[in-house]
């Protein structure tokens, strides 16, 4: 536990987040209007170094930083209790997520309200993310050369997802197998794509999708729908392929906004991605 002095003088009591405390941060975010469930948190807790800030016993501002491997991060999850937004503590567990984070490259998707504190951080714009949800109305037809993962796909995931987000993102691929379900795309016995679904806030989403091409992102996504009974709630967060949003709201999810992807550059050389190797869609926006 640390004190800290907000820009108001006040000294807060700044923590590392426990187990103890995602009830708070549960609250809070319904508070937020976010549609986060209790496990959501504790995957996010699972899977990222976290921040609260307390008053008393109640939980008034949380943050994590979600470390993949030695080169990038993840800053998500920003929340300020409403009565005590504009004093400065969102701007204090920015930095102080970004000291969590050491020398990786950051990544986190924005609000337009966030965009003024996220620049004088050394956050730049690379990019839009297209938020769609809404119950499955029409169940597409499954592609032929698409089926369910098996244990033995996981590797070559990994070694898809690496190239594409060109970060280590094993664990986050581990935890995925263990609570939710790949699709992948096959070319002659090769992975040539992935597609995720788990449980999530109102119901499930899919994501991420990882492939060289839009039909093939098209195709994970078809395969993942026709599994689900119709009136599933679903969600896909687009990482700008636009392309793809028509044919989402054809089949019943529709756009409903997204955020502003951007990204600080650390001082480790950031990996390149695979020129072939795409994200289509995100685990989520706190995820990437």
């Amino acid at each position: 536990m640390t004190r800290e002095t907000d820009v108001d003088n006040a000294v807060i009591d700044l923590q590392a987040m426990q187990p103890e405390h995602l009830e708070g941060a549960l609250t809070l975010s319904r508070q937020a209007g976010w549609p986060h469930r209790l496990e959501d948190w504790q995957m996010l807790l699972r899977l990222s170094e976290g921040l609260v800030v307390m008053d008393g016993q109640r939980v008034v501002a949380t943050t994590f930083m979600t470390p993949y491997g030695v080169d990038m991060a993840t800053i998500n999850m920003v929340i300020v209790d409403e009565s005590l937004r504009g004093r400065g503590i969102g701007r204090l567990l920015m930095m102080k997520a970004l000291e969590l984070a050491g020398d990786r490259t950051c990544r986190l998707v924005a609000t337009e309200d966030g965009l003024p504190l996220y620049r004088k951080l050394g956050f730049v714009e690379t990019g839009e993310i297209f938020q769609h949800q809404g119950l499955l109305a029409a169940l597409p037809a499954p592609s032929a050369d698409v089926g369910w993962a098996v244990g033995a796909d996981r590797s070559q995931i990994e070694v898809l997802d690496r190239g594409a987000i060109a970060a280590d993102r094993r664990d986050l691929i581990s935890y995925l197998f263990a609570q939710g379900r790949f699709a992948v795309l096959k070319d002659a016995g090769v992975v040539r794509g992935y597609g995720a679904i788990r449980d999530f806030g109102r119901g499930e989403v899919i994501g991420p999708v990882v492939a060289e091409t839009a039909a093939q992102a098209r195709s994970l996504l078809a395969f993942i729908m026709a599994g689900r009974p119709l009136g599933t709630f679903l969600r896909v967060d687009l990482d700008g392929h636009t392309d793809l949003a028509p044919w989402l709201v054809a089949h019943g999810l529709m756009p409903v906004g997204g955020g502003i992807a951007m990204h600080r550059p650390g001082s480790v050389a950031a990996a390149s991605c695979a020129p072939r190797i795409h994200r289509f869609a995100l685990a989520s926006q706190a995820l990437g």
